[in-house]
């Protein structure tokens, strides 16, 4: 049999586009230009879809979303009515009403809408939510009305009862607030916030009596509870009950149910309140003891403490709390550093050289590291590794404090005053003044070491002058400028200032103010006063090579 012949098959041709088809694509079209940004030719998609099938509420949705997104409120208004008139049911679009209305702060409208799906879905949230918007309208009853009916839904609901009670509170309503406060506690027997909030509500609303009742009997049930005790510490701090106002903040802070940052957090208003008593001072530092004693591995609870300890002056202590807390934790940096400030004293040289090298092993950056090296050598008189270290501090601290900056400069000026490089010395401290012109330690040292030099005395008196009105009864810039005076052969105005340093420092003047009294002493003709004056210098170690023969001879040598 032979093959059919083969015939050429015609192309088929595209079926012309349905009118449904053609609303799916633009629908999809819409939907993929929102989620790309491109809002209005979204806009564009939905409006020629809802054209085309203008019975279909989806799309009246999407497209008052997009006009609301444009902040076209009217249009997204007409958009959603008549997506929830197409369709009264859908929960979302009354949802988006309900958005719309609130923010056009209809907030009665907007919970009118809440109340309605609610009632269709008997739904707790949004009755929730319809009370609060009922609350921002001030349209009291129909909130309260809302939470009714919503713990008809959930009976018992701590949420749904606190904010009743609230509701009630803010109308003045205290009977039924206290009311509520009760049913709390009923549903919730073992909780002992909700017996602290009774007495709350009392003591708020001036009924102290059963306040203290409410109160007591919480501490009965609960005698180790902190929300309890401090509530019990407010008390007696508003009725005036200094025993128990000391009493029960106490107990609160070493509540051992609490976590150390809570216990620092309480600790802390309470240590402001002491601030204001001297006398109770060592009250707080005993409550932090007992909390670093309470978690001995926590290092920032260590570290509080060594803080605490050194505000009160008990540097010793201070110091072995901070080396406790960078052996506990050596990535907590303050730590270092307030170790590092506990040993500047001259006598702790060795120490502070030790603690600032280990710090710098770990923290090779931190500025403040590097300056308190070069202190440690400053105080050692290794004045070469001194110069070198604050050099390096300076070059990695940054400008924006201005303060500590000067305050480097001021050291490292300090520095090369000692290795006799009067050049560096004063560009130091130049530089110093430009960043803080009225650091009036700054403006003393300076001035001093232009007085020793005996150059510049008019501007060293100038400066002197200046930390003296910033600094008025500081001992050490009375001296300075008593020694500029002094200087300038001025001996009796140089006496008054040098006097009133040695009068000032009192029993810790040390040997180079009794040097400066001797000398001007002996300047004003009272030879017998200056002898002895420079005997209590030498006594006190004053660092004069010349001190010896003027004791010897009775007789200034300069």
């Amino acid at each position: 049999m032979l093959p059919a012949p083969a015939f050429a098959q015609a192309p088929a041709q595209p079926p012309s586009e349905t009118p449904a088809l053609r609303a799916n694509n633009l629908f999809f079209d819409g939907l993929q230009a929102r989620m790309k940004g491109n809002t209005r030719e979204a806009v564009a998609a939905f409006e020629k879809y809802t054209a085309l099938v203008p019975k279909e509420p989806a799309g009246w949705y999407e497209l008052a979303r997009l006009c609301l997104k444009e902040n076209k409120a009217d249009k997204a208004a007409e958009a959603i009515e008549t997506a929830i008139r197409l369709d009264s049911e859908n929960k979302w679009y009354r949802y988006f009403e309900a958005d719309l209305l609130t923010l056009q702060s209809k907030f009665e409208a907007a919970g009118d809408v809440y109340a309605a799906v609610a009632d269709k879905n008997a739904g707790v949230e949004d009755r929730m939510k319809a009370s609060l918007l009922y609350q921002r309208a001030k349209a009291f009853p129909k909130a309260l009305a809302q939470l009714d009916k919503a713990l008809k839904t959930a009976p018992g609901d701590e949420e749904i009862l606190t904010q009743k009670q609230q509701l009630y509170l803010k109308n003045n309503q205290v009977d039924k607030a206290l009311e509520v406060a009760r049913q709390l506690i009923a549903a919730n027997p073992d909780e002992p916030r909700y017996r602290a909030q009774l007495g709350q509500i009392y003591e708020n609303n001036q009924q102290l009596p059963e306040a203290l009742k409410a109160y007591l009997e919480a501490e009965k049930l609960f005698p180790n509870d902190p929300v309890v005790q401090l509530s019990l510490a407010e008390y007696y701090r508003k009725t005036k009950n200094e025993a128990k106002q000391q009493e029960y903040p106490r107990k609160a802070i070493v509540n051992k149910e609490l976590d150390p940052e809570t216990q620092i957090g309480l600790l802390l208003p309470y240590l402001q309140d002491m601030a204001q008593d001297s006398s109770r001072r060592q009250e707080g530092v005993e409550i932090a003891q007992q909390l670093a004693a309470q978690h001995p591995k926590e290092a920032r609870l260590q570290l509080f403490y060594g803080e605490l300890l050194q505000m009160t002056g008990k540097d010793a202590e201070a110091s072995g709390q901070f080396r406790k807390v960078v052996e506990l934790d050596p990535s907590k940096f303050p730590a270092w550093q307030q170790l590092m400030f506990s040993y500047t004293a001259p006598k702790d040289a060795d120490s502070l050289i030790a603690v600032s090298e280990r710090a710098l092993r770990l923290f090779p950056t931190q500025a403040i590291a590097h300056y308190l090296n070069g202190i440690g050598y400053q105080n050692k008189k290794n004045y070469k590794s001194s110069a070198k270290a604050i050099q390096r501090g300076i070059d990695l601290q940054p400008e924006e404090n201005a303060e500590l900056l000067a305050q480097m400069y001021v050291s490292l000026g300090d520095t090369y005053n000692f290795l006799k490089d009067s050049t560096q010395s004063d560009t130091a401290y130049e530089t110093a003044l430009r960043l803080d012109p009225k650091n009036a330690t700054v403006l003393n040292n300076y001035a001093y070491y232009l007085s020793v030099r005996k150059t510049r005395l008019k501007d060293a008196e100038a400066m002197s002058k200046k930390s003296l009105e910033i600094r008025p009864d500081e001992g050490t810039f009375l001296d300075t400028y008593g020694w500029i005076l002094y200087q300038q052969g001025k001996f009796k105005e140089a006496r008054t200032y040098i006097q009133r340093a040695v009068d000032a420092a009192r029993d810790e003047a040390d040997g180079t103010l009794y040097d400066h009294l001797g000398d001007v002493l002996y300047q004003v003709g009272e030879k017998q006063k200056a002898l002895d004056a420079w005997k209590k210098a030498q006594q006190k170690g004053a660092d004069n090579p010349l001190l010896p023969r003027k004791i010897a001879d009775g007789k200034v040598y300069e």
